[in-house]
């Protein structure tokens, strides 16, 4: 008799929750985001199907990352800063498509590229090297390191040459760059928080969140950042395209 197991998600689960919501949201908007390319202007075409790789490639981990979850109760660690190694720098790929009409340089791109694997790479460390049982001094110096990366890109996307290269790239494209920036000062911001709940983190020590918090905090951070650059990055490209017909 054929049987179909089923992967009961339990209803007092938000972690379980967010993550089957995290799942289906960024591969609906990697649908999306690939049959739009059709609808707008060449030179937008490449920055949407970055925008298609960034959610499909975040929706296959969390598929993996849904099921570890659901069989081991921990935080998927590895599987979460695989997927944040290829999707952050595809991100930050986005800054340099939108204002290379302005002037950007291949040196803007391979900048960006550097300082978010460097984010990434120092916030593994810390998270994944940590000593059990947690040590504050561990958790401290890898973010404060992870952190030089952050500071970097947002200097660069709000004051520095993406900032600069936008005056000169049209209206639309200078209100979403902000838009994009603020995703990057507010949304990005939501990562240091579940980076502080693992154990030795301040949150941790000071008032006891730990590792479901993580998990709560990345899957709603993940789904608001990737998703909604994504729709920064169509709004551009459908209200230029319709400025060119």
């Amino acid at each position: 008799m054929f049987t179909l197991d089923v992967l009961a998600i339990p209803k007092d689960d938000p972690i379980a929750f967010t993550f089957f919501t995290g799942y289906m949201a960024m591969m609906a908007a990697s649908v999306f985001f690939f049959f739009e390319r059709g609808s707008v202007e060449g030179k937008w075409k490449l920055s949407l199907l970055v925008s298609g790789l960034i959610t499909g490639i975040a929706a296959v981990h969390y598929f993996y990352m849904r099921d570890y979850y659901m069989a081991t109760g921990e935080n998927p660690t590895a599987l979460r800063y695989i997927d944040w190694t290829l999707t952050v720098p595809l991100m930050c790929v986005e800054f340099y498509l939108l204002t290379k009409a302005a002037g950007a340089k291949m040196s803007l791109l391979w900048k960006l590229i550097i300082a978010s694997v460097w984010m990434l790479v120092a916030g593994y460390i810390g998270e994944a090297f940590n000593p059990e049982g947690g040590s504050a001094s561990h958790s401290v110096i890898w973010g404060v390191i992870s952190t030089l990366g952050y500071i970097y890109i947002l200097y660069t996307a709000w004051f520095g040459e993406v900032a600069q290269l936008a005056n000169g790239a049209g209206e639309t494209v200078k209100r979403g760059i902000r838009t994009l920036a603020w995703f990057v000062l507010v949304g990005w911001a939501i990562y240091p928080i579940g980076y502080m709940c693992m154990e030795g983190g301040w949150l941790n020590s000071a008032f006891g969140w730990g590792s479901e918090n993580v998990d709560l905090f990345y899957n709603i951070a993940d789904a608001i950042n990737k998703i909604g650059f994504g729709l920064v990055i169509y709004y551009i490209a459908t209200t230029e395209t319709s400025k060119a017909a």
